[in-house]
């Protein structure tokens, strides 16, 4: 059937879908193939509601999926920060689907020094070590800074998240950063193919190795490494501290940026606030075998909860960048297409950005806009009539 009846949905990238587009093809160690479709042309992919606002959020996402005829269903997996058969359970389930959409899960610092984050555990055990953010300014969007263009690449599996960390005496804590030679050629390679494959002109490393000096030293070694096979894109480097003040004073100076997985973190969190906030940013974690889609600052938004004023556009992004990962381009690009015009020119907007409009409106109006764009038209082969 689905070579008689072939959904079409008009063109191709419009203007407003150049921005958060389709993640670098995974070409690093081995391609990252999405699963086949299975039942009929769908895809099943694992969906990890998570904490805060996330149920909530991906409940949206369904729905639009159903509005939208998207073949992809989802198996829902709940995890619950404090219980260790759940994030096994996520875990196998994503091994099995080989793909995954999720709302971020809940770390508490009051849990006993034994407790690993489920984020993190997650990570780690799929090796999903790239994550990978875009942070782009919105015209709807009224911000500091204008015609801010940065991608984000963030070693994701160690760094100070290797949660190895001991008290040693009484009062006296040890945590280990762990800096590898193989991981930090990894995520420099991921970098740079991403520069080239997006037409970017410039890489830069963000580091500490002026007072880390072997830990950051290496990072930075490996970095200029791979650099030096890729004589078509610039590369420098920058201190950390200096990064920050110069991602506010003068965002613009930057195009592609790799770091450990720490400064990730923070860096990441900085640039999504200086396009509109974590409401606005997708993020996904890709590795040679898996891909997980979030929002990309990975706020759990707790205090927000069931209050219906959650901006959804973080997780419908996020969504349609699991679309482009599955090869279901033209869905992809009908719902951001209707997510960015709900934005910039409906400008129905959320509490969090300036606006009014509550998370239902939004979702509302995205799918009026999707209504209105071009329906999918039937092909029917003469051996039907």
């Amino acid at each position: 059937m689905s070579k008689i009846i072939k959904p079409i949905w008009g063109g191709r990238l419009a203007t407003t879908a150049k921005v958060f587009g389709a993640p670098v093809s995974s070409r690093r160690e081995k391609s990252t193939v999405p699963p086949p479709a299975k039942y009929g042309g769908r895809h099943t992919v694992t969906l990890i509601p998570g904490d805060g606002i996330g149920p909530e959020l991906l409940n949206h996402v369904r729905e639009l999926f159903r509005f939208s005829c998207v073949p992809v269903d989802f198996e829902v997996v709940n995890v619950c920060s404090a219980t260790e058969d759940d994030i096994n359970n996520a875990i196998t389930a994503i091994r099995r689907n080989g793909v995954a959409l999720k709302g971020n899960i809940e770390t508490l610092h009051t849990l006993p020094a034994s407790h690993k984050s489920r984020n993190n555990l997650l990570r780690t055990t799929l090796d999903l070590y790239a994550n990978v953010m875009h942070c782009k300014s919105l015209p709807g969007v009224q911000t500091r800074h204008n015609n801010i263009d940065i991608m984000i690449i963030r070693e994701n599996t160690e760094g100070e998240y290797s949660s190895l960390e001991h008290e040693s005496v009484s009062g006296v804590v040890e945590c280990l950063k762990i800096i590898t030679r193989t991981n930090s050629l990894r995520i420099a390679e991921y970098a740079f193919k991403l520069a080239r494959e997006k037409g970017r002109k410039r890489v830069t490393a963000v580091h500490k190795a002026n007072i880390m000096k072997l830990g950051d030293g290496l990072f930075l070694q490996c970095c200029r490494e791979v650099a030096a096979g890729y004589p078509d894109i610039a590369f420098d480097a920058m201190i950390v501290d200096n990064t920050t003040m110069q991602l506010v004073s003068k965002p613009q100076q930057f195009d592609v940026m790799v770091m450990p997985n720490l400064y990730g973190n923070v860096v990441s969190n900085v640039c999504a606030g200086l396009v509109g906030g974590p409401g606005l940013v997708p993020g996904a974690n890709y590795g040679r075998d898996y891909a997980v889609f979030e929002t990309a600052t990975r706020n759990t938004g707790k205090s927000i909860a069931d209050r219906n004023i959650a901006n959804p556009t973080a997780m419908l992004l996020a969504s349609c960048m699991m679309l482009d990962h599955l090869k279901l381009y033209d869905y992809a690009t009908m719902i951001r297409n209707a997510v960015l015009t709900t934005m910039n020119e409906t400008q129905l907007h959320t509490a969090d950005i300036g606006g009014q409009g509550t998370t239902s409106e939004v979702v509302q109006a995205i799918m009026r806009n999707i209504q209105r764009s071009s329906r999918p038209k039937l092909y029917i082969s003469n051996s039907m009539l």
